[in-house]
């Protein structure tokens, strides 16, 4: 039983998990009615059921960040991707395109943009995040040149395909969350079930003794930003489509510090050489429960990014060794 609970509590998975427990009960309190689940208009509504729903798009861009901080980098630019990716959907909405074919092309456009931080970081060995910060500083720029050339004056639009896998629902859960299990189930499939993910540890952990090893470090790397953008691409749809407008000013603002956020949590490491696919999705759950919780709790929305901060240190601190070592030989000299 001893060895149980010490595999238990050295295992990286039970401390996002246990915060995000805390979380909820927490939630509890300040809201009786907080775990009710009820049915309206053919779709499951209740405060558990939009952690989840509100949760999707920093999941997805986490999924792809935790691929790319695998690799020993960082991409700065998912906002300015995701708000490409919805300006590409106004544009060719308004340019009389299939809907189908508008998916397509706004997921290529975004798998372009992430293959052009890899080719920067990967092709001409600029530091990730100086190379990433240049599509960051200009995407929205890209994102508005497209609505103003193409957009109209208006660059909203109805679209039932889109809208319909950002807000509609299936068998009463919301599509964005069907459609979220699906991408992750193929994404790890890719990364569990192939040599991908492997690729990707090794080329992170030294991308020069993978190099020796016969690893091609810069194709791989070329691939985890390729799918980051991907990643960013389904986000910007779902968001996008939310809205029912282009808006590459304040769609997914900030989103990629969530998301690198959601991967440290979920007990990644900016030094690489692991991927953590499920626990990275437990950490976008936790930054989302703890946004919901202001939003219920009454508080101003300026505290959201204190409390945030607080309990996203006091997780790390959790999971860090020493941290725990010092607390552990604390109590030790107490009892004493």
């Amino acid at each position: 039983m001893s060895e149980l609970l010490t595999r238990i509590r050295g295992s990286r998975a039970i401390w996002p998990l246990l915060a995000l427990v805390a979380i909820l009960i927490v939630d509890g309190f300040i809201s009786p009615n907080f775990f009710n689940i009820r049915i309206v208009e053919g779709r499951l509504f209740g405060n558990i059921i939009d952690i989840f729903y509100r949760a999707v798009p920093t999941a997805l861009v986490a999924l792809g960040m935790a691929l790319v901080i695998g690799t020993k980098g960082i991409d700065l630019s998912v906002g300015a991707i995701i708000a490409i990716a919805g300006a590409v959907i106004a544009w060719r909405i308004k340019a009389g395109d299939p809907h189908g074919l508008i998916l397509i092309w706004s997921l290529l456009v975004a798998m372009i943009c992430g293959g052009w931080n890899g080719f920067l970081v990967a092709g001409l060995g600029i530091q990730p995040i100086i190379a990433t910060l240049i599509l960051m500083v200009s995407g929205r720029g890209v994102g508005m040149l497209i609505n103003l050339l193409y957009g109209g004056t208006n660059p909203s639009f109805e679209s039932a395909l889109l809208q319909g896998l950002s807000t509609g629902s299936i068998w009463l859960i919301p599509t964005r969350i069907v459609l979220f299990a699906v991408i992750f189930a193929v994404l790890w499939f890719v990364v569990r079930k192939t040599a991908l993910g492997l690729f990707v540890e090794a080329t992170g952990g030294n991308a020069a003794a993978s190099q020796l090893a016969g690893v091609n470090a810069r194709m791989i790397t070329f691939a985890a930003y390729a799918i980051c953008g991907l990643m960013a691409g389904w986000a910007g749809i779902i968001l996008t489509a939310d809205i029912h407008t282009s808006d590459p000013v304040s769609v997914g603002l900030y989103i990629e510090l969530d998301a690198i956020l959601a991967v440290v949590i979920g007990g990644g490491s900016l030094a690489g050489g692991r991927i953590y696919l499920g626990m990275t999705v437990i950490g976008a759950l936790v930054i989302q429960a703890l946004t919901t919780s202001i939003l219920i709790s009454g508080l101003p929305p300026e505290y959201n990014l204190i409390i945030k901060a607080l309990v996203v240190l006091f997780v790390l601190t959790l999971q860090s060794e020493n941290a725990r070592r010092g607390i552990a030989n604390l109590f030790t000299r107490s009892a004493k």
